[in-house]
C-alpha cells in the first residue's frame, strides 16, 4: 500500500492538467459552412437505411407472397420444422432477387451509380431509386386496394391518386395487403390437395376401427410422396415466379 502510494500521486498531478483543458469541439470542425454537420447526418441517415433494409425488403418487393406460400405449404404437409425457417427464407430471398433483378439493376443505373459518380443530387437520386420500385408495386398491386388507400388519401387532403405517381405512403400498403392476400390464395390452393390426402387417410383409418391411430401419422408419408411425384417444388417456385408482372 505504501509502495503504491507514489505512484497513485503522480498519476494525479499528471491528469490535473488534462481535466484543466477543454475540447474544442469548433476547432476541430472548422470552417467548413456545415460540412462536417452535412456528412454526420448524411451518414447517419444511410445507417438507419441499413438498420431498416430487411422490412423495405419485405414492403416493396415479391418477398411477401413467396414466404407466405412456402410458410402454408410446410403447414399444410404436416411438418412444423422441415424444411427449416433459414432454408424458406434463404429461396424466398433467391426468388426475390431473380424477379426484382430489372428493378434492382434499373435502381442501381439510373440512382445509385450517377449518386456515387457526384452526377446528381441525393433528392433527384432518391426519387430515381424509388421510380422502379413505384413501377413495380403499381403493375402488382389489386385495382381494389388501390382504390381503398387512394380513398383514404384523398380523404386526408393527398391530390396525386394516381398509380404512377402517388406518394410511396399509399402505394406501399396497398402493395402489402394484395401480396398477403395473393400468397393466401396460393395457400389455398397448395393445402387443398394435402387436405383431400387427410380426409381419405381418416375415413380408412375410422372404417378400420383404428380411432387410437391419429390419420395424421399415416398421411405424412403419402403426402410427401404425392408432393415428390409431382415435382411439386418446380411447379410451386415457378408458378410463383411466373405470378409477377
Amino acid at each position: 500500500m505504501i509502495r503504491t502510494l507514489p505512484f497513485a500521486m503522480a498519476l494525479l498531478f499528471l491528469a490535473a492538467p488534462a481535466q484543466a483543458q477543454t475540447l474544442d469541439f469548433g476547432a476541430l470542425a472548422g470552417d467548413t459552412n456545415g460540412t462536417t454537420v452535412g456528412y454526420i447526418i448524411q451518414m447517419f441517415g444511410l445507417l438507419t437505411v441499413l438498420s431498416i433494409a430487411p422490412g423495405i425488403l419485405i414492403m416493396v418487393t415479391s418477398f411477401t407472397r413467396f414466404v407466405i406460400a412456402f410458410s402454408i405449404l410446410r403447414a399444410g404437409m404436416g411438418l412444423p420444422s422441415t424444411p427449416a425457417n433459414l432454408i424458406l427464407i434463404s429461396l424466398a430471398l433467391f426468388m426475390t432477387f431473380y424477379v426484382m433483378a430489372p428493378t434492382f439493376d434499373r435502381a442501381w443505373n439510373e440512382g445509385v451509380r450517377p449518386l456515387m459518380d457526384n452526377e446528381i443530387t441525393e433528392t433527384v437520386a432518391m426519387e430515381r431509386i424509388a421510380q422502379p420500385f413505384r413501377t413495380f408495386m403499381a403493375n402488382n398491386v389489386r385495382e381494389k386496394d388501390f382504390a381503398l388507400f387512394a380513398d383514404l388519401a384523398a380523404e386526408r387532403g393527398e391530390i396525386e391518386i394516381s398509380a404512377d405517381s402517388v406518394d410511396l405512403r399509399v402505394l406501399v400498403p396497398a402493395f402489402m395487403i394484395s401480396e398477403i392476400r395473393r400468397g393466401f390464395e396460393i395457400g389455398f390452393l397448395i393445402v387443398l390437395p394435402f387436405l383431400v390426402i387427410d380426409l381419405i387417410v381418416a375415413t380408412i383409418t375410422m372404417s378400420m376401427g383404428m380411432m387410437m391411430l391419429p390419420p395424421t401419422v399415416v398421411s405424412l408419408p403419402f403426402k410427401i410422396l404425392f408432393f415428390v411425384l409431382i415435382d411439386g417444388w418446380n411447379l410451386l417456385v415457378g408458378s410463383l415466379v411466373r405470378s409477377f408482372l
